[in-house]
Protein backbone atom coordinates (compact mmCIF):
# COMPACT_ATOMS: atom_id res chain seq x y z
CA UNK A 1 0.00 0.00 0.00
CA UNK A 2 1.29 3.47 -0.84
CA UNK A 3 2.47 5.67 2.08
CA UNK A 4 -0.21 8.25 1.31
CA UNK A 5 -2.91 5.59 1.51
CA UNK A 6 -1.51 4.28 4.80
CA UNK A 7 -1.58 7.80 6.26
CA UNK A 8 -5.15 8.32 5.11
CA UNK A 9 -6.25 5.03 6.63
CA UNK A 10 -4.61 5.90 9.93
CA UNK A 11 -6.38 9.26 9.95
CA UNK A 12 -9.77 7.66 9.36
CA UNK A 13 -9.16 5.10 12.12
CA UNK A 14 -8.14 7.78 14.58
CA UNK A 15 -11.25 9.77 13.74
CA UNK A 16 -13.49 6.79 14.38
CA UNK A 17 -12.03 6.18 17.81
CA UNK A 18 -12.19 9.88 18.64
CA UNK A 19 -15.96 9.93 18.27
CA UNK A 20 -16.38 6.65 20.14
CA UNK A 21 -17.04 4.27 17.28
CA UNK A 22 -16.69 0.64 18.22
CA UNK A 23 -13.74 -1.32 16.77
CA UNK A 24 -14.73 -3.04 13.55
CA UNK A 25 -17.22 -0.34 12.66
CA UNK A 26 -20.03 -1.81 14.79
CA UNK A 27 -22.47 0.24 16.87
CA UNK A 28 -21.10 2.00 19.93
CA UNK A 29 -22.05 0.16 23.15
CA UNK A 30 -24.39 2.11 25.46
CA UNK A 31 -22.64 4.35 27.97
CA UNK A 32 -23.02 2.04 31.01
CA UNK A 33 -21.37 -0.80 29.08
CA UNK A 34 -18.31 1.41 28.57
CA UNK A 35 -17.97 2.40 32.22
CA UNK A 36 -15.47 0.94 34.67
CA UNK A 37 -18.19 0.38 37.28
CA UNK A 38 -21.96 0.82 37.43
CA UNK A 39 -22.51 -0.11 41.06
CA UNK A 40 -23.51 -3.72 40.48
CA UNK A 41 -27.23 -3.05 40.16
CA UNK A 42 -29.72 -3.17 37.31
CA UNK A 43 -30.44 0.56 37.21
CA UNK A 44 -28.09 3.48 36.64
CA UNK A 45 -28.39 7.24 36.24
CA UNK A 46 -25.64 9.03 34.33
CA UNK A 47 -25.09 12.78 34.52
CA UNK A 48 -22.70 13.90 31.78
CA UNK A 49 -21.25 17.36 31.11
CA UNK A 50 -19.22 18.28 28.01
CA UNK A 51 -16.19 19.35 30.09
CA UNK A 52 -15.23 20.27 33.69
CA UNK A 53 -16.17 23.92 33.21
CA UNK A 54 -19.69 23.15 32.01
CA UNK A 55 -22.79 24.07 33.97
CA UNK A 56 -25.19 22.05 31.81
CA UNK A 57 -25.36 18.61 30.26
CA UNK A 58 -27.58 15.54 30.18
CA UNK A 59 -29.02 13.13 32.73
CA UNK A 60 -29.98 9.70 31.41
CA UNK A 61 -31.45 6.80 33.32
CA UNK A 62 -30.81 3.23 32.25
CA UNK A 63 -32.22 -0.22 32.97
CA UNK A 64 -30.39 -3.51 32.55
CA UNK A 65 -32.53 -6.05 30.74
CA UNK A 66 -31.34 -9.52 29.78
CA UNK A 67 -27.77 -8.42 30.44
CA UNK A 68 -28.01 -5.33 28.21
CA UNK A 69 -28.26 -1.67 29.23
CA UNK A 70 -31.26 0.11 27.73
CA UNK A 71 -32.03 3.82 27.96
CA UNK A 72 -35.21 4.44 29.97
CA UNK A 73 -35.27 8.24 29.77
CA UNK A 74 -33.23 11.38 29.37
CA UNK A 75 -33.42 15.08 30.27
CA UNK A 76 -31.36 18.25 30.15
CA UNK A 77 -29.36 18.76 33.35
CA UNK A 78 -27.63 21.53 35.27
CA UNK A 79 -24.48 21.32 37.34
CA UNK A 80 -22.57 23.54 39.75
CA UNK A 81 -22.00 27.19 38.90
CA UNK A 82 -18.24 26.50 38.94
CA UNK A 83 -18.47 23.29 36.93
CA UNK A 84 -17.38 19.81 37.95
CA UNK A 85 -14.42 18.50 39.95
CA UNK A 86 -13.16 15.08 41.03
CA UNK A 87 -15.19 14.10 44.10
CA UNK A 88 -12.20 13.15 46.25
CA UNK A 89 -10.63 16.57 45.67
CA UNK A 90 -13.77 18.68 46.15
CA UNK A 91 -13.95 21.38 48.82
CA UNK A 92 -17.10 22.68 50.48
CA UNK A 93 -18.45 26.01 49.34
CA UNK A 94 -16.84 25.88 45.89
CA UNK A 95 -20.10 25.54 43.91
CA UNK A 96 -18.66 22.54 42.07
CA UNK A 97 -20.42 19.26 41.34
CA UNK A 98 -18.43 16.20 42.49
CA UNK A 99 -17.72 13.58 39.84
CA UNK A 100 -17.80 9.89 40.69
CA UNK A 101 -20.13 6.94 41.19
CA UNK A 102 -22.56 7.24 44.09
CA UNK A 103 -25.34 5.39 45.83
CA UNK A 104 -28.77 6.97 46.27
CA UNK A 105 -29.63 6.48 49.97
CA UNK A 106 -33.20 7.82 49.79
CA UNK A 107 -35.51 10.33 48.15
CA UNK A 108 -37.33 13.25 49.72
CA UNK A 109 -39.55 16.13 48.84
CA UNK A 110 -41.76 19.01 49.87
CA UNK A 111 -44.42 17.53 47.62
CA UNK A 112 -45.71 14.02 48.08
CA UNK A 113 -44.05 11.14 46.29
CA UNK A 114 -45.31 10.72 42.72
CA UNK A 115 -47.72 7.86 42.25
CA UNK A 116 -45.87 4.59 41.71
CA UNK A 117 -42.79 5.59 43.73
CA UNK A 118 -41.33 2.58 45.60
CA UNK A 119 -38.12 4.21 46.85
CA UNK A 120 -37.94 5.34 50.46
CA UNK A 121 -39.35 8.87 50.35
CA UNK A 122 -39.02 11.27 53.25
CA UNK A 123 -41.43 14.18 53.61
CA UNK A 124 -39.93 17.63 54.20
CA UNK A 125 -41.44 19.36 57.24
CA UNK A 126 -41.15 22.82 58.76
CA UNK A 127 -38.25 21.77 60.99
CA UNK A 128 -36.38 19.64 58.44
CA UNK A 129 -32.78 20.76 57.91
CA UNK A 130 -29.67 19.44 56.15
CA UNK A 131 -26.69 20.00 58.43
CA UNK A 132 -23.63 21.39 56.65
CA UNK A 133 -21.85 22.65 59.75
CA UNK A 134 -18.34 21.14 59.80
CA UNK A 135 -18.28 21.33 63.60
CA UNK A 136 -21.48 19.36 64.07
CA UNK A 137 -21.72 15.68 64.96
CA UNK A 138 -24.53 15.53 62.39
CA UNK A 139 -22.51 16.89 59.48
CA UNK A 140 -23.98 15.97 56.09
CA UNK A 141 -27.15 14.53 57.57
CA UNK A 142 -30.87 15.31 57.63
CA UNK A 143 -31.69 16.71 61.07
CA UNK A 144 -35.17 17.23 62.48
CA UNK A 145 -35.23 19.38 64.50
CA UNK A 146 -31.89 21.15 64.04
CA UNK A 147 -29.55 20.36 66.95
CA UNK A 148 -27.75 23.09 68.86
CA UNK A 149 -24.34 22.17 67.41
CA UNK A 150 -25.60 22.60 63.84
CA UNK A 151 -25.66 26.31 63.11
CA UNK A 152 -28.51 27.56 60.93
CA UNK A 153 -26.13 29.79 58.99
CA UNK A 154 -24.13 26.70 58.04
CA UNK A 155 -27.10 24.54 57.05
CA UNK A 156 -30.11 24.38 54.73
CA UNK A 157 -33.70 24.58 55.89
CA UNK A 158 -35.11 22.26 53.26
CA UNK A 159 -38.62 23.68 53.10
CA UNK A 160 -37.19 27.07 52.09
CA UNK A 161 -36.32 25.65 48.66
CA UNK A 162 -39.87 25.08 47.49
CA UNK A 163 -38.96 24.71 43.83
CA UNK A 164 -35.70 22.76 44.01
CA UNK A 165 -36.73 20.34 46.75
CA UNK A 166 -40.22 19.65 45.51
CA UNK A 167 -38.66 16.27 44.65
CA UNK A 168 -35.10 15.13 45.26
CA UNK A 169 -32.70 12.25 45.73
CA UNK A 170 -29.88 12.26 48.27
CA UNK A 171 -26.62 11.60 46.39
CA UNK A 172 -24.24 9.49 48.46
CA UNK A 173 -21.30 11.87 48.00
CA UNK A 174 -19.29 12.16 51.24
CA UNK A 175 -22.16 10.41 52.98
CA UNK A 176 -21.16 7.01 54.37
CA UNK A 177 -18.13 8.37 56.25
CA UNK A 178 -18.30 12.18 55.93
CA UNK A 179 -15.03 14.07 55.61
CA UNK A 180 -15.34 17.57 57.08
CA UNK A 181 -14.75 20.28 54.53
CA UNK A 182 -15.39 18.08 51.50
CA UNK A 183 -19.01 19.02 51.07
CA UNK A 184 -22.53 18.31 52.25
CA UNK A 185 -26.04 18.38 50.87
CA UNK A 186 -25.41 17.15 47.33
CA UNK A 187 -28.68 16.14 45.73
CA UNK A 188 -30.38 15.30 42.45
CA UNK A 189 -33.26 17.76 42.48
CA UNK A 190 -35.61 19.95 40.46
CA UNK A 191 -34.16 22.88 38.51
CA UNK A 192 -33.96 26.26 40.14
CA UNK A 193 -33.36 29.50 38.27
CA UNK A 194 -29.89 28.57 37.01
CA UNK A 195 -26.78 26.54 37.77
CA UNK A 196 -26.63 24.78 41.13
CA UNK A 197 -24.40 25.17 44.19
CA UNK A 198 -22.93 21.73 43.45
CA UNK A 199 -25.95 19.50 42.96
CA UNK A 200 -27.35 17.99 39.76
CA UNK A 201 -30.76 19.30 38.70
CA UNK A 202 -33.35 18.41 36.07
CA UNK A 203 -36.87 19.61 35.19
CA UNK A 204 -39.66 18.67 37.62
CA UNK A 205 -41.25 16.23 35.17
CA UNK A 206 -37.94 14.39 34.80
CA UNK A 207 -37.62 14.08 38.59
CA UNK A 208 -41.10 12.58 38.78
CA UNK A 209 -40.25 10.11 36.02
CA UNK A 210 -37.01 9.11 37.73
CA UNK A 211 -38.77 8.59 41.07
CA UNK A 212 -41.38 6.33 39.47
CA UNK A 213 -38.67 4.41 37.59
CA UNK A 214 -36.23 3.85 40.46
CA UNK A 215 -36.57 0.54 42.30
CA UNK A 216 -34.52 -0.04 45.46
CA UNK A 217 -34.26 -3.77 44.71
CA UNK A 218 -32.42 -2.91 41.48
CA UNK A 219 -29.80 -0.89 43.40
CA UNK A 220 -29.68 2.26 41.28
CA UNK A 221 -26.53 4.40 41.38
CA UNK A 222 -25.71 7.82 39.99
CA UNK A 223 -22.54 8.42 37.97
CA UNK A 224 -21.41 12.01 37.39
CA UNK A 225 -18.66 12.93 34.95
CA UNK A 226 -17.55 14.55 31.75
CA UNK A 227 -17.39 13.17 28.23
CA UNK A 228 -13.65 12.53 28.50
CA UNK A 229 -10.48 13.44 30.37
CA UNK A 230 -9.57 12.99 34.03
CA UNK A 231 -13.20 13.31 35.08
CA UNK A 232 -14.51 11.24 32.15
CA UNK A 233 -17.59 9.31 33.20
CA UNK A 234 -16.29 6.04 31.75
CA UNK A 235 -13.54 6.10 34.40
CA UNK A 236 -16.08 5.56 37.17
Amino acid sequence: MRPAAVAALALVSASLFAVGAAPGGGPTPPLPARMADTGGGRQLITAVAPNPGSTSGTVTWWSKRNGQWVEAGSAAARFGAKGLVEGAARRQGTNTTPTGLYELPYAFGIKGAPGGTTYRYRAVRQNSWWCQDNDSRRYNRWVEPRPADCRAAESERLIAYTRQYAYAFVIGFNYAEPVRGRGAGIFLHVNGSGATAGCVSVPADAMRRILRWAEPGKRPHLAIGTRSGRTGITRY
